[in-house]
């Protein structure tokens, strides 16, 4: 990045991509404007009118599948076979919005005291989103696609990594029929930012990514009394109970941890393995991180693709290093590849305990964190003791003892029991503690940004 412009690199390559201006002033105004006065039509339309442009997207985003992965691949180095998937997941949330968006949204008739009352789920206006470059269509789908269908006017500012990536969507959108300008995609820096936060036409304000992130953008908002919605970052911990199906365990843990090259909020990355499978556990997870391939993304054979950037890179490396400099053993990985390109090898901690980086911290990247437990319970008070709650998972053959000990004790927001999953259109998705608050996808994501009005009628 320039103080003129945004720079998008390939992380394989380490070459420029592409070059893009930053918005003046005046112009990220403008597309703030645009927004509004399209949302002034657009909420007017009927919900089966949205929920068949929302559709529309679904057959847009398909068509256009190969050249939007091999973009979201060259810009932040995901797997291309990851890449594809990730624009098939998009497609489905439109599918389920379109599908189920009109029924969830419709009237609520309630009988009241006075004669009828009604409840509608009316738009609030333009909604502000802030995104990261770990899943370019996904993070900019998951939230549009909701506040699009409320009838609401949607801005993007997306990671400057994955800048062509948020500009193709705006284009797929707008393709698919979606009125132009609805979707704004903002070329902007940080303070720039500050004032689309403050622009009276925006009403709420959605961001995913690093827990300080979250607490800066949250308090400005709060500043302006707007809502926001906060996807933050975690330390995912997945407990080996002593009941778990061992080769499973270890064969979905390395998946989990792997998954988007580690770079998902909700990776698997803490492994907390009781006393009795603690050893066997070790050596098989070491073992499988060891035969790890490292290359080209677009590869078929490839298993891990680079970081998405050099400072991403050496940020992994630092926090490795730290842990070990404070007690934890390397059993795979931990180096530095000499090659072109922000790569970091599949890397297994153990001994990993409290004040290091690896215990405390979240590791945005592909290393894992195996620490021992006395036994189930032992197990379920290490995973809580972290400041983040966003997902976590439970490996044991009493699947009715998991979903208890999941429902009733593990402080997080979303489970997996005996699998590992990273989003679906009709699962909430979101955390507690310092990994966020409010909700995506579901009905309850769908609700985040409506105007829930009460209209009461004398009998």
């Amino acid at each position: 990045m320039t103080d003129h412009k945004i720079e998008t690199i390939n992380p394989l390559t380490e070459a420029t991509l592409k070059s893009y201006p930053y918005m003046a002033d005046a112009e990220a105004m403008s597309v703030v404007q645009a927004s509004h006065d399209a949302f002034l039509q657009w909420r007017l339309k009927s919900l089966d009118e949205r929920a068949a442009v929302i559709a529309a997207i679904a057959k847009e985003l398909r068509s256009a599948k190969e050249e939007f992965a091999q973009l979201m691949t060259d810009e932040v180095g995901k797997l291309l076979r990851d890449s594809r998937a990730e624009i098939d997941l998009c497609a489905a949330i439109c599918d389920y919005t379109a599908k189920h968006g009109p029924a969830m949204l419709a009237d609520e008739e309630h009988s009241v005291q006075q004669g009828r009352g009604l409840v509608t789920y009316s738009p609030i206006g333009v909604v502000y989103g802030i995104q990261p470059w770990n899943f370019p269509c996904y993070q900019a789908v998951r939230y549009s696609i909701s506040s699009l269908m409320v009838g609401n006017g949607v801005l993007l500012k997306h990671s400057e990594n994955c800048t062509g990536s948020g500009l193709m969507l705006r284009d797929i959108y707008e393709r698919a029929g979606l009125p132009k300008g609805l979707f704004g995609v903002l070329l902007i820096t940080h303070d720039q930012s500050d004032a689309i936060i403050d622009h009276k036409l925006v009403r709420g304000v959605t961001l995913t990514g690093s827990d300080k992130a979250g607490r800066t953008v949250a308090q400005k908002a709060a500043a302006v009394s707007k809502k926001t919605v906060l996807e933050l970052g975690s330390n995912d911990a997945y407990m080996i109970f002593d009941d778990a199906d061992l080769d499973l365990a270890i064969k979905t843990c390395v998946q989990g941890r792997l998954f988007n090259n580690g770079q998902t909020c909700v990776n698997a990355k803490r492994f907390i393995v009781t006393e009795k499978n603690y050893d066997a556990f070790v050596d098989g997870y070491a073992k499988a991180f060891d035969a790890i391939t490292i290359g080209d993304p677009t590869a078929d054979d490839t298993q891990l693709g680079p970081l998405v950037s050099k400072s991403q890179r050496d940020q992994v490396h630092r926090q490795v290093e730290e842990s070990v400099a404070k007690g934890a053993r390397v059993v795979a990985g931990g180096q530095i590849p000499d090659r072109t390109g922000w790569f970091y090898p599949a890397t297994a901690l153990v001994d990993v305990a409290p004040g290091q980086p690896a215990y405390d911290d979240e590791i945005f990247g592909p290393v894992a964190s195996i620490i021992k437990a006395k036994d189930d319970e032992d197990a379920m008070r290490i995973a809580n003791d972290s400041r983040y709650g966003l997902g976590g998972g439970i490996f044991s053959k009493d699947v009715d003892r998991a979903v208890k000990m999941a429902s009733t004790y593990f402080d997080t927001g979303m489970v997996c029991i005996n699998t590992y999953t990273i989003a679906s259109p009709d699962m909430p998705f979101g955390g507690v503690k310092d990994s966020g608050y409010g909700r995506e996808h579901g009905e309850v994501g769908l609700k985040e940004f409506v105007n829930v009005k009460s209209i009461t009628i004398g009998g």
